[in-house]
């Protein structure tokens, strides 16, 4: 019942988030040829300065089909729409003024941190599935343009994706639990998202393990493995978010 309940509240976020990302890898695969054919157009010989290092590594991924789709897709439209899906499925819960039945939930005979643990439990498969089916149909997709694309690969970029994306999801979800609107926590959670965004590329390789250096997996794209670190510190940290939501809920007044 508790599933239920919590699939309910989520699942519209769930499938608006679903249907764009897939959308969204239909049409970074399909684009391939065109973006081939216009790769000679590219202005790489003059190009200076930051710039022009930018357009040259662009580029150069483009002209191999795991690089463009790393570069143009996984690194750029995948993770920000994963991101705010994130933020969205963590929004909400049982003090959300939005939330119906919170009264009805709350006379259950059961304790908060099962209701908490049902709705996280939910929220994660979702995010799950979010996290892996975009890239999983990347492969299926890939032989009507003429590539390939590994499946060892997508598992990988999935696996990526999902632990740097459970960050946002436990942020959003603890906010929700100190305030009782519906909307401070997704800004609040947008704003630490974009900030992130900003300060990660000017640390270098050490915006391989940051948050979104995580989530899209650059270290593995460039034959480094799995980003460990990140992945390690991702769990951890959201794990306890989770912990202290759980811990702020329990002291809430109802």
């Amino acid at each position: 019942m508790l599933w239920y309940k919590s699939f309910l509240e989520t699942r519209s976020r769930f499938l608006i988030g679903l249907t764009l990302l897939l959308f969204s890898a239909l049409g970074a695969v399909l684009a391939y040829p065109r973006v081939v054919a216009l790769l000679p157009l590219v202005p790489t010989a003059n190009a200076t300065g930051e710039l022009g290092r930018r357009i040259r590594e662009g580029a150069e991924l483009m002209r191999d089909y795991r690089g463009y789709i790393w570069g143009q897709w996984l690194r750029q439209s995948m993770t920000n729409l994963l991101s705010f899906f994130a933020v969205l499925l963590g929004a909400g819960g049982l003090l959300s003024r939005g939330s119906g039945g919170t009264l009805f939930t709350m006379s259950l005979p059961i304790s908060r941190n099962e209701l908490l643990g049902a709705r996280a439990a939910t929220c994660l498969v979702g995010l799950a599935v979010l996290s892996f089916a975009p890239p999983l149909l990347v492969p299926m997709l890939s032989p009507a343009v003429g590539a390939s694309y590994g499946v060892g690969d997508a598992i990988a970029h999935g696996v990526c994706f999902f632990l740097g994306a459970t960050v946002l999801f436990s942020m959003t979800s603890l906010l929700s639990t100190v305030f009782t609107d519906t909307w401070r926590p997704i800004l609040i959670a947008c704003a630490f998202a974009a900030t992130v965004g900003i300060i990660e590329p000017f640390l270098g390789a050490g915006s391989r393990y940051g948050l979104f250096g995580t989530m899209d997996g650059e270290l593995y794209f460039r034959g480094g493995g799995l980003p460990w670190l990140g992945l390690l510190a991702s769990a951890a940290v959201s794990a306890a978010m989770l912990f202290v939501a759980s811990r702020n809920l329990a002291r809430q007044d109802f």
